[in-house]
């Protein structure tokens, strides 16, 4: 997938599948967007373009995910691993402490591979990282691991 920038208008996003068959997304500035289908026989030639309200098109997203789609859920493996977002809330038990001590490694078996600050991410925390309420702790785990450490990380 490529983007291109629009300048006054948004960005657009152009794809090719598999079949080669061509698709393009205009994210409009005003959280619209336009899907457009090229033809196979002239790729320069619009065969369908369709204007999305910002709610019509988050509405075709959730059509295009798996039915068990979790928005906290970003990849699952055939190894049977997930890796979750889990935000830490500012009236944590954790806010304040120290990585380590939650002992999530050894109590859940799951990695935390990245912390999200506000706009800033840390790779690879060690157990020295100083945690904070609002932080969004990225986790790799099986699915009981990924849950166990959401109710560790809840405590308040």
């Amino acid at each position: 997938m490529s983007s291109t920038p629009l300048p006054g208008i948004g960005v657009r996003y152009d794809l090719a599948t598999r079949e080669q068959r061509r698709l393009s997304v205009v994210a409009h500035r005003d959280g619209s967007r336009t899907l457009s289908a090229y033809r196979e026989d002239d790729p320069d030639a619009c065969a369908l373009s369709v204007r999305l309200s910002s709610g019509e098109a988050a509405a075709l997203v959730n059509a295009l995910l798996p039915q068990h789609h979790s928005p906290n859920l970003l990849s699952t493996t055939e190894l049977g691993l997930v890796a979750e977002r889990i935000e830490l809330a500012a009236t944590s038990h954790w806010n304040g402490r120290l990585l380590g001590d939650t002992r999530m490694r050894t109590e859940t078996g799951v990695s935390i591979v990245a912390v999200l600050r506000r706009a800033e991410a840390i790779p690879s925390p060690g157990p020295d990282f100083r945690l904070a309420g609002g932080d969004t702790l990225i986790v790799i785990g099986t699915r009981e691991g990924v849950e166990a450490a959401a109710v560790i990380l809840g405590q308040e």
